[in-house]
């Protein structure tokens, strides 16, 4: 994988599976997701600025429609270089309260979701070599407070991606399995999720804009890259359940559970996407844009070519992140 070739992203064909919001809508370049209304609107918007692209309304969870998607891309363009997974949903709940059907579609969508996209893509993207390129999150390497669904589906993909990526390397594939990790990010994930906890969530801070998850994605559709890390937080939290679980477990109590309250009340029978997509909030950004970051340091350092050959040095920008975390509030 270190030596193998990738186009620039202008001159690929991209498939992005959860473009209809968040960070799958501000990425999108091919687009397919379950919002129709949302594919529509952003097609529009990708032809009105002289793009090209094309809607697929699927369902992640139904392995048939995702690779209905990925026939759809070489159909419409002859090929397929790169294919980015997005979808995912979030409860945000105590385990005690949160119930089998509710931990089973978690995991269905975000973790078998991301199994179907794969086996969907990979066929076509090993006849002339590509990207496959999966969004999971922090909570990929450490499981969050409230979150005990998503961090086990996130947990879930990583694991996966470690095995893919050994037979990938293994049968010398030309395809680049790589695992994006972000930090919280301004999407409307959190507008969609379903909660238990009275108030519209957030999850821990500092807040990201998608454009910093953007910037990361592209890079890896373009240059072979393991595992990226958007956001120093997100890696500053990463480090420290490497290096001492236990100090974490007790940040996760002291601060965990508080930093999901945004303070603006919100109904456990509030509108969800849990089941259904929701049509309300087809946009890349959410609410925090008062509070989000436009750029993240760290993330911009670990694209660089010279800081990913030194030894040690994403450690020790991930520790700079832990010193200099901001705080929400």
């Amino acid at each position: 994988m270190p030596n193998m070739k990738l186009k620039p992203i202008s001159q690929q064909v991209v498939v992005v599976m959860g473009a209809s919001s968040g960070i799958g809508r501000a990425t999108a370049a091919r687009v397919a997701a379950r919002g129709e209304a949302g594919l529509r609107s952003l097609v529009e918007e990708i032809r009105a600025d002289g793009g090209e692209a094309v809607a697929e309304v699927a369902d992640v969870t139904d392995p048939a429609q995702m690779r209905r998607v990925a026939e759809r891309a070489v159909t419409e363009y002859d090929r397929l270089d790169t294919w980015v997974h997005v979808s995912g949903v979030l409860l945000v709940a105590p385990f005690e309260r949160t119930t089998p059907e509710e931990f089973a579609r978690v995991v269905d969508v975000n973790l078998m979701g991301q199994v179907h996209g794969a086996m969907a893509a990979l066929p076509h993207l090993k006849q002339n070599g590509g990207a496959l390129i999966h969004i999971t999150s922090m909570g990929a390497k450490r499981g969050v407070a409230l979150q005990t669904a998503y961090s086990a589906s996130k947990h879930g993909i990583d694991g996966f991606l470690d095995a893919l990526r050994t037979e990938v390397r293994r049968e010398n594939l030309p395809v680049s399995v790589t695992n994006v990790m972000p930090a919280t990010i301004n999407t409307p994930l959190f507008d969609q999720a379903r909660t238990k906890i009275g108030v519209k969530p957030v999850a821990p801070p500092p807040i990201y804009q998608p454009d910093v998850v953007v910037e990361a994605i592209v890079y890896a559709a373009e240059n072979p890259v393991r595992d990226l890390v958007v956001g120093g937080s997100a890696k500053a939290l990463i480090l420290g359940q490497k290096l001492a679980p236990r100090l974490v477990d007790q940040l996760m109590i002291r601060f965990g559970f508080e930093a999901h309250d945004t303070g603006q009340p919100k109904p456990e029978d509030a509108p969800d996407n849990l089941f259904e997509p929701l049509d309300d909030y087809n946009t890349a950004r959410n609410g925090f844009d008062r509070v989000a970051l436009t750029r993240s340091l760290y993330t911009a350092l670990e694209r660089h070519p010279l800081i990913r050959r030194i030894p040690l040095a994403g450690t020790a920008l991930g520790a700079l992140g832990f010193v200099v975390r901001p705080v929400l509030r």
